[in-house]
Parts: structure tokens; C-alpha cells; sequence
């Protein structure tokens, strides 16, 4: 039996965001070990390949079964080279799934994320129907937060995630005063 092409998701002028398959392990090991993943995220403990499979089936693929939706490979478009990941989380603390990205720092820069960001922004207003999208972030991570503001997004709390962990910053689209 031949193996069945990963389900594309959504495609914009330069990107692809498809459907994680365990084949694109090698790229999560490379992607969550990278330095600013690790600051800017957290250390996930994914050192071996067998660790980011077991990450793949436990988590975005898992997602989609479970929520409809989770994190998706972002490749080229025209070379399918992947270069991050871009989706939404369902967090139990939450009713609202959240927008989640990385990227490889060689694709920083670019506007890769801004892209992929807002039309995953478009895929849950429009396909998931969800009312509002949550983004959580470091504090400290300004890169991110300017990019959540450029699309829309704006500041709603401090709150403490993790009892050892320090506050995340919680945004939401639509803005809490565009909301009828």
C-alpha cells in the first residue's frame, strides 16, 4: 500500500500548513531543541527521534482527532521545505483554542509567521467558527507580542500557568471591545 500524501490544510501565497505525519520528526527535534524554542516556549525534553514521534502522536496528530484542528508543518510552497509550525492548542484551562507558532530562525524575518498566523486566524473564524482565538506568550518574548498586535490581538491578563512557571500573557482576537 502506498503511502498517503499529509492533508493540506490551508495554503497562502508563499505556504503550505499540512497535517504532521511521524515522518516529520527529524524537523520537530531540530525545531524544539533550537535555542529560542527552548527560551521563548519551553524545553519540551524531545532529544531522540523516537521522543519527537511519540510527541507527534501524543499531540498535534492526536489534536486533530480529538479537537478538529492542533499544530501544522508550514513548508515552502514551492519547495516544500518545512520551516515551522503554526496552528491552535486546546488547552484544558481554556474554552478557546490559541494560536500557536515557531519557526526555524533562518525563516525569521520574513513575514512567514505574520502569513501563516493570520490565515490560521481565517481558518478558525471561518471554518471552525470559533468566536475568538486566544494567543498565550512570554511576557518577555517582544517579537511575538508585536506580531499578535500587528494581526489584531490585543492584551486581556497576566495569569500563572504553571505554579513553578512565571505568568504567560494571554491575548484574544477579536480585540474584548470589537465584540459585540
Amino acid at each position: 500500500m502506498t503511502p498517503q500524501a499529509p492533508t493540506t490544510v490551508l495554503e497562502t501565497d508563499r505556504l503550505l500548513l499540512r497535517h504532521f505525519t511521524t515522518d516529520d520528526a527529524g524537523f520537530i527535534l531540530e525545531l524544539v531543541n533550537d535555542p529560542s524554542f527552548i527560551a521563548n516556549i519551553g524545553d519540551r525534553g524531545i532529544r531522540t527521534r523516537d521522543d519527537a514521534v511519540a510527541y507527534l502522536l501524543n499531540g498535534p496528530i492526536a489534536s486533530y482527532e480529538r479537537h478538529g484542528h492542533g499544530l501544522y508543518l508550514v513548508t515552502l510552497k514551492t519547495t516544500f521545505v518545512p520551516i515551522g509550525i503554526c496552528g491552535l492548542l486546546k488547552r484544558v484551562q481554556f474554552e478557546d483554542a490559541d494560536l500557536g507558532y515557531a519557526f526555524l530562525p533562518d525563516f525569521w524575518y520574513q513575514g512567514f509567521a505574520t502569513e501563516s498566523a493570520i490565515a490560521m486566524l481565517e481558518f478558525a473564524r471561518t471554518t471552525l467558527k470559533a468566536p475568538r482565538t486566544l494567543a498565550l506568550v512570554s511576557p518577555d518574548n517582544t517579537r511575538s507580542i508585536k506580531l499578535l498586535e500587528k494581526i489584531g490581538f490585543s492584551f486581556i491578563e497576566l495569569r500563572q500557568m504553571k505554579p513553578e512557571g512565571l505568568p504567560t500573557a494571554i491575548y484574544t482576537y477579536p480585540p474584548e471591545s470589537s465584540r459585540a
